[in-house]
């Protein structure tokens, strides 16, 4: 048996490969950034060509820099950014326009045209309401905005993607023969899968007027789905797992069972909650979504809350604003003052998405005084990632009917001890982080290392799990509403922003 499993991280801002031994630990890693391509305002971009290339180099650095070959892995997984939209001409392998990112917001039109007045029309069905997060409102866009688009696509020349599906068809060969399969989770993420029958709805896609032809073979999480094509540096390994990236990091976490969470603190946030083999429609603003499902086994469901912006907040204010010059900065920026000075940042860069969804909400910074300076900013940028996570939670225990009584994290945040700290305060739960914190990728590997037997089970899985640290809350209750009551002030200052000839 071969020593390794290597997965593939396609993320919102870098594409990474990871080698993973059989105790989940890291071996070696890959990592390129990819360009964010800013169009005009609420448009987000990114090149699938670059995505793809840089897909092939990450893998060769993770395999040198371990002194390892194919021979070596037994298995890729995939995981990736999940509604990121790729149409491509199977033809020529190129796609007819940019990546569309799950943080794009010209599909609003679209979005209120099929609405026509009933956001949740399709949500008993698919889990979801119909908002420019979702990938099947940007497949509309390209086929009514690319030229010769409609026309390819109605004679079957058009393929669609979310980014796995893009990674998995050019890596197993592309135009000669490349698989084009998406699991259970990413179609979850379409607007277009029935929960319940796990295939496509024809009727909503009549509904889109999107041609069924373009769309991937739906697949389990965990299954050989193709062999990785012959000119490839890992040319006969077999692909034998996709999760969406937030599915990944859940598996990663070994929440496997019903009641099991974890929370993803990355560009965005993302906290989900396993709901076992039991379809929970949200009554509070979260997300019906596939956790997993294992070949042939009963799917597993979950509730999710989705934030938008949290880590690119931190972005925004190294690029943007030049505050700091790297994102690690932000911390010591913070720590600098004893509070937020009464200032909060609601971080509406496209809407807030859960447990909200108000597509016309816009960031702000509110509670500005003379006293305010760049040390209060940070804090309470920081702060706006956990006062979101607390919104999500709330919404998690009325859906559930389960208190949550600790919080498992992971993603890049989560190094960032002041962060978690006030996460733990305003939660009122501990806090835990892993040893490994890579949970994303590790999903990943797992799904694919079970496929091919490297894992026997997920009681194999668990066993490798270990606390790294944990945060214990530490603020008064009566301090505790007090922040939320001023938080929950400040997110009403956002709605109503767009309007007509607003953006």
């Amino acid at each position: 048996m071969a020593d390794y499993i290597i997965a593939i991280d396609q993320g919102t801002t870098s594409t990474r490969a990871i080698v993973f031994d059989h105790s989940g630990s890291i071996v070696s890693t890959g990592q390129k950034e990819h360009e964010q391509i800013f169009p005009r305002a609420g448009w987000v971009e990114h090149d699938p060509m670059e995505i793809w290339n840089n897909t092939r180099e990450v893998i060769g650095q993770a395999l040198s820099k371990a002194d390892i070959t194919r021979h070596d892995i037994q298995a890729v997984g995939i995981t990736n950014q999940r509604e990121t939209a790729v149409v491509w001409d199977k033809t020529t392998g190129k796609p007819v326009y940019n990546a569309i990112v799950w943080q794009d917001t010209r599909t609003q039109s679209i979005v209120d045209r099929l609405a026509n007045g009933d956001v949740e029309r399709y949500k008993e069905k698919v889990g979801l309401p119909l908002a420019t997060y979702f990938s099947g409102t940007k497949i509309v866009w390209i086929l009514e905005n690319v030229d010769g688009a409609r026309e390819k696509a109605e004679a079957g020349d058009l393929l669609f993607g979310t980014t796995d599906t893009w990674v998995l068809w050019n890596l197993t060969g592309g135009v000669d023969g490349g698989v084009h399969a998406t699991d259970v989770t990413n179609a979850s993420r379409t607007l277009f899968m029935d929960l319940e029958t796990l295939a496509w709805d024809d009727s909503i896609l009549a509904d889109f007027n999107v041609p069924r032809s373009m769309l991937p073979e739906i697949r389990s999480s965990s299954e050989v789905y193709g062999q990785v094509e012959a000119s490839s540096l890992l040319r006969e390994v077999p692909v034998a797992g996709i999760l969406g990236d937030q599915q990944a990091a859940t598996f990663g976490q070994a929440a496997f069972d019903t009641g099991e969470s974890k929370n993803t603190y990355g560009t965005g946030n993302f906290l989900i909650f396993n709901t076992g083999e039991e379809i929970i429609r949200s009554k509070n603003g979260l997300l019906t979504t596939l956790g997993y499902k294992l070949g042939d086994a009963k799917p597993h469901y979950a509730l999710e809350g989705s934030i938008a912006v949290t880590g690119s907040l931190v972005q925004w204010l190294r690029d943007n604003l030049g505050m700091i010059k790297s994102a690690a900065e932000v911390e010591e920026l913070a720590k600098t003052v004893d509070d937020n000075g009464g200032v909060y940042i609601v971080p509406a860069f496209s809407g807030l998405f859960a447990p909200y969804w108000r597509p016309d909400a816009r960031g702000a910074i509110v509670g500005l005084t003379r006293y305010v300076n760049k040390g209060h900013i940070a804090r309470a940028a920081l702060e706006a990632t956990a006062f979101q996570t607390r919104e999500v939670l709330d919404a998690v225990n009325a859906d559930s009917g389960v208190d949550l009584t600790e919080l498992k994290v992971d993603g890049g945040m989560i190094a960032n001890n002041t962060l978690m700290q006030f996460q733990a305060d305003i939660l009122g739960v501990p806090v835990v982080r892993p040893v490994v914190a890579e949970t994303t990728a590790l999903g990943a590997a797992y799904a694919a290392g079970l496929a091919t037997g490297f894992w026997k089970d997920l009681d194999d899985l668990r066993g490798n799990w270990q606390e790294d640290s944990r945060w214990t809350p530490n603020m008064e209750d009566t301090e505790r509403e007090r922040q939320l009551r001023l938080w929950k002030k400040a997110v009403t200052k956002t709605f109503d922003w767009v309007d007509e000839d607003v953006q």
